[in-house]
């Protein structure tokens, strides 16, 4: 197998959809998120379920040719460390005015094509997540990229991480420090199987939001 190739599917993948693993100083398998640890290392489709099952399977021992356990809580660990992440650079992004928040803002920035991903809170009411999905048909109609939305975070942790109270919408910006978030972002949502709500746009839909 090449440096690319998932442990468990035997499948090569793009950088992006992989995640590093080496073997750590007391034998025991470590996510290796930046790809920069020292050593021999192994890549696992970075979805949950593939590195359930490499440890589950004890995948890593064999790709690394070490005596190495994986433990229990791996995958939980990985997830906690890509939503730091994600998190992280969602507050870089917010400190460099490359996140709008608040419904009104969102749905300013999302008409206005400046918006690359839109978040909402798990506790965030349908109405505000509709009038704000009405605003990205609105912009797909008028020719703007798709801006996907995603539900990923709690109110208290996009609160916390972008500085602010009470955060329930959130738009990432077109600009440098908004598509490294966005990035991280993406791969959180990947590793979760969380797909993107990507509002299909139409003549009727658009017409409709005007109403």
């Amino acid at each position: 197998m090449n440096d690319r190739t998932c442990i468990v599917t035997r499948q090569e993948r793009q950088p992006h959809e992989l995640i590093r693993f080496v073997a750590g100083p007391d034998g025991t398998v470590v996510p290796d998120l930046k790809r920069k640890l020292p050593g021999r290392g192994c890549w696992v489709g970075a979805e949950r379920a593939l590195v359930e099952k490499a440890a589950a399977k004890n995948a890593f021992a064999r790709a690394l040719k070490a005596p190495v356990k994986a433990p229990s809580d791996l995958a939980e660990m990985v997830d906690s460390l890509l939503s730091g992440a994600a998190l992280g650079a969602l507050g870089l992004a917010r400190k460099a005015g490359a996140v709008a928040l608040g419904a009104v803002k969102v749905e300013s920035a999302v008409r206005g094509g400046k918006a690359v991903l839109v978040l909402h809170a798990r506790e965030a009411a349908q109405d505000g997540v509709r009038k704000i999905a009405g605003a990205r048909r609105m912009a797909a109609h008028a020719g703007i990229r798709p801006i996907p939305a995603y539900e990923l975070f709690s109110e208290a942790e996009m609160s916390l991480s972008l500085g602010a109270t009470n955060v329930i919408h959130a738009a990432v910006l077109d600009r440098g420090p908004g598509e490294a978030a966005r990035r991280r972002i993406d791969a959180l949502a990947l590793y979760r199987g969380v797909a993107p709500d990507v509002e299909a746009s139409s003549a009727a839909d658009a017409a409709k939001d005007m109403e």
